[in-house]
């Protein structure tokens, strides 16, 4: 079973690959599998730490279940053991969720990234319930806490980490969601138990406290910028870390409307050129020419940074 200790780095969240024709309402079967490959292969062969699929990003929402199954199997397949492989399973339910987990560990995954159960508030004590059956119910599948309280509907106070720790297979949590100090709480009580991955622009000074690394949606467009700073981090240069975690966090201009954010990050990455992810699917027909443009201006202020600061030669790279 996979532990905290094995899950560091930049956390690459990647997008669900899409086929030519995956735009359409009558489309069943959208998984670009050679397109997934071929960006899977290269994100860990240029230093990515973990893979976790369908989150957000990923569009669980909008992926049917034989879709969701080519998917899994594509990802284990292309990461070759090479990197942990996480995969989203956020479901409306505990049921579904598991049904879907039984899958995942088949699949040969690593381990889950799943939120609670979110269509309507969830209280702390049925969410982590939540975390507790599953865990239960999959001891040798590490389960990796999604952290998304505008989307998922609650928060989990630190104080919960008490119980949510029991289980040894709940190894690891996405979270952006704290300020220093209440983080620095959350490390006395989880680490070495369980790894936290901050967003990417956090990483100075989250790693002083305790990050195990960042988690990171930009990095399709090239994951350079971001494994950079992750290793000034390890290596102390805590100025060049916080330089790039500031030239990141402006790298998405402006916009009002935030509805679209995962949306536009797949045009973005469409757009680098680093790999392609493909169209958008429904019910995400009607792009407004303000988020093209954005997704333009997201890409090219990206793949700036991505010759500003480029992978250095040996560093964290991977071989199949």
């Amino acid at each position: 079973m996979i532990t905290a200790s094995d899950l560091k780095g930049v956390m690459g969240m990647m997008p669900a690959f899409t086929t030519a024709n995956g735009g359409s309402v009558h489309s069943t079967d959208t998984i670009n599998v050679e397109a997934l490959e071929q960006g899977v292969d290269r994100i860990i062969r240029d230093g990515i730490g973990v893979i976790a699929t369908t989150g957000s990003f990923g569009e669980f929402h909008t992926l049917l279940w034989d879709e969701q199954k080519k998917l899994i199997e594509a990802t284990v397949r292309a990461a070759k053991k090479r990197v942990p492989v996480f995969i989203g399973c956020t479901s409306l339910n505990t049921r579904e969720a598991m049904m879907k987990m039984k899958f995942i560990t088949e699949s040969g995954a690593d381990g889950v990234l799943t939120g609670v159960p979110f269509y309507f508030h969830s209280t702390v004590k049925n969410a982590v319930q939540y975390f507790h059956d599953i865990a239960d119910a999959f001891p040798k599948l590490g389960v990796m806490i999604y952290h998304n309280p505008p989307l998922h509907n609650v928060t989990l106070p630190s104080a919960a980490f008490e119980e949510l720790t029991k289980k040894p297979n709940i190894v690891a949590m996405k979270d952006s969601h704290r300020d220093p100090l209440a983080f620095m709480k959350l490390q006395d009580l989880v680490k070495g138990k369980l790894s936290v991955f901050v967003n990417q622009v956090q990483l100075h000074p989250y790693v002083m406290f305790g990050a195990a690394g960042c988690w990171s949606i930009s990095s399709w467009m090239g994951p350079s910028p971001a494994i950079r700073a992750y290793q000034a981090c390890v290596a102390g240069d805590w100025e060049l870390a916080k330089e790039i975690c500031i030239a990141m966090s402006g790298t998405s201009p402006g916009l009002s409307n935030l509805e679209w954010r995962e949306s536009s990050s797949k045009l973005a990455v469409n757009e680098a050129g680093y790999c392609h992810a493909g169209p958008l699917r429904p019910p995400f027909t009607h792009v407004p020419d303000e988020i093209k443009e954005r997704a333009k201006e997201m890409a090219k202020r990206w793949t700036a940074l991505c010759e500003r600061y480029p992978l250095q030669e040996g560093a964290g790279r991977r071989t199949a």
